[in-house]
């Protein structure tokens, strides 16, 4: 039973609001706690949270709209399960203004950007419809491996997650549980950034649509690997956790006993609109080929 109790960390009310996080009041309140620490845990869980930046809210500039409920439901069960979470994982989007995935990169024959959400494919390219301001054979030769590959289409997203900005933070109440979990479990928590290669959508923490630089990060599958269960959540549904779980998945396909102990949480992750039918498909295949377990919050029990 903990001293503190969830409405003392989180105000639902603020969810999404750019909250400022007081640290200090989230650390006095977890040392006040008496629970075991987290390197006691014979049985491991990682909670592996998706891009939970204020970007992503529902109010932000790449909004997704359910994005606050997700939050409280994600929160409520890490509240809930904070002496059987033995560690926390998060990725951060963090991006560049000019990257090929934002207007600035593209033009058409009049010279104007395109709008968020346009697709560009490799026959717009060659047809003259698109053309990159730079990097002209690498965006090229990108948008075609994307084809190639059966990757998703290069979409053109709005200015989101700029490095620096409040957008790319932490949404703040999401911020302060797992501050809290931390300092109560004495355990840190393992920040990742992704998406900065200009050249390179990268949706999935593990590695990008396609990138002629940036490879696979294996140290972050193995430190995934260290778990007997895996318990995933976070934004966008459709596109970075999704990929996320794929690539994990794919990469452990050898082992599915294991796959088998990835947890979705179904009420902690939502779709960007248009994309909810390519989805829902999607997950379906994740759950048929590695036996990846999609749930309620409220029935996982650890």
């Amino acid at each position: 039973m903990l001293n503190t109790s969830y409405s003392q960390i989180v105000n639902t009310a603020k969810i999404g609001t750019y909250e400022k996080v007081d640290l200090n009041e989230v650390v006095e309140f977890g040392l006040e706690e008496n629970v075991t620490p987290s390197h006691s845990d014979r049985h491991k869980v990682l909670f592996l949270g998706i891009d939970i930046q204020n970007d992503f809210m529902e109010e932000g500039s790449l909004g997704v709209p359910g994005a606050h409920k997700d939050v409280e439901q994600i929160t409520k069960f890490l509240y809930d399960n904070l002496g059987q979470i033995t560690e926390i994982a998060v990725s951060l989007d963090t991006h560049e203004l000019n990257q090929i995935f934002h207007p600035s990169w593209w033009v058409n024959q009049e010279g104007e950007h395109p709008e968020p959400l346009t697709i560009i494919t490799s026959n717009d390219i060659e047809q003259g419809k698109w053309k990159p301001v730079k990097e002209q054979d690498a965006s090229i030769d990108y948008v075609r491996h994307l084809e190639k590959l059966g990757q998703k289409n290069l979409c053109i997203w709005p200015y989101h997650c700029i490095e620096g900005t409040p957008g790319a933070t932490l949404e703040s109440q999401f911020s302060k549980m797992i501050h809290y979990h931390s300092t109560v479990r004495q355990t840190r928590i393992k920040k990742v950034v992704k998406g900065q290669d200009p050249l390179s959508e990268m949706y999935g923490i593990i590695k990008p649509e396609y990138s002629q630089s940036v490879r696979t990060n294996e140290g972050l599958l193995n430190y995934i690997r260290q778990f007997d269960q895996v318990i995933i959540a976070g934004e966008a549904e459709s596109h970075c956790v999704y990929e996320s779980v794929k690539q994990i998945a794919e990469h452990f396909s050898n082992d599915l006993k294991w796959t088998q102990n990835i947890y979705v949480l179904k009420d902690g992750m939502s779709c960007i609109p248009g994309f909810e039918e390519e989805n829902e498909k999607a997950w379906k295949a994740l759950v048929n080929n590695y036996g990846i377990q999609l749930v309620e919050s409220t029935d996982l029990k650890l």
